[in-house]
């Protein structure tokens, strides 16, 4: 009886998530359009530079996972919304420079709860069409990072998450992780939001405690002999000391 009530209840809650997640998404669209902005901004872009970096920002890693998935037209072309909105972030971010500190804020958090929506979406169609776990994989993360990494080569930069930057594919691989796990369960919307919720909270803890992977060093080879590797951690240990000192 209670487990009945309890699926009752469960499967009511999950059916008013998709109109949230259709809002969330829009939001997504916008917020990266406005991050599409501001990098225009930073390179002084003209009017059209802040549009069309908009629209990659928000919108390239939907339209290239549709393309792989060879779905159909991509939904950022066959609803006309995605496109107004891309170009409204645009026109905030031409207006607004948004540096401060509370704008900021807003965006980091806005940016987590969409990532995680994004790799979600993608990791759900993916399954959805009979591909397999790794392909939800590949086109969550290619759903939530793809438009910033088209971007920023755009714009003539290194893309973010290649690294040196806080930890931001890693959170969008977490929520692809639980919105699979979820979708093989038999709840999919349950799946989607807590990727947004947990893909959202890793990214303020990343930006907050400034994780990041780690990077190549130069003075690490995995053919280092044992007596390499004990004199580079003994020189190490003395160049530590003699900071400390």
């Amino acid at each position: 009886m209670h487990t009945a009530l309890f699926t009752t209840d469960l499967s009511s809650f999950a059916d008013t998530l998709p109109p949230v997640f259709r809002a969330v998404d829009l939001t997504g669209v916008f917020l990266n359009g406005i991050l599409g902005g501001r990098l225009a901004r930073q390179k002084r872009f003209d009017a059209v530079g802040f549009a069309v970096l908009a629209i990659i920002s928000a919108l390239g890693g939907g339209i290239v996972r549709d393309l792989m998935l060879a779905s159909g037209p991509p939904i950022a072309i066959t609803d006309p919304y995605y496109l107004i909105v891309a170009i409204a972030g645009a026109a905030v971010a031409f207006v607004l420079p948004l540096e401060g500190k509370w704008a900021l804020r807003l965006i980091l958090v806005g940016d987590g709860l969409v990532l995680g929506t994004w790799a979600a979406t993608g990791a759900t169609k993916t399954l959805g069409l009979g591909f397999g776990i790794m392909p939800a994989l590949l086109l969550g993360l290619v759903t939530a990072v793809g438009g910033g990494m088209i971007r920023d080569i755009a714009a003539g930069n290194v893309p973010a998450v290649f690294g040196g930057n806080n930890l931001y594919a890693v959170p969008a691989l977490v929520g692809a992780v639980i919105d699979i796990v979820l979708f093989k369960v038999g709840q999919p919307e349950i799946g989607m939001l807590g990727a947004a919720l947990a893909a959202c909270i890793f990214v303020i803890l990343a930006h907050w405690r400034s994780w990041r992977l780690p990077q190549a060093s130069d003075t690490w080879s995995f053919s280092m002999t044992p007596k390499q590797w004990r004199e580079n951690r003994e020189k190490k240990a003395r160049a530590k000391d003699a900071k400390n000192s």
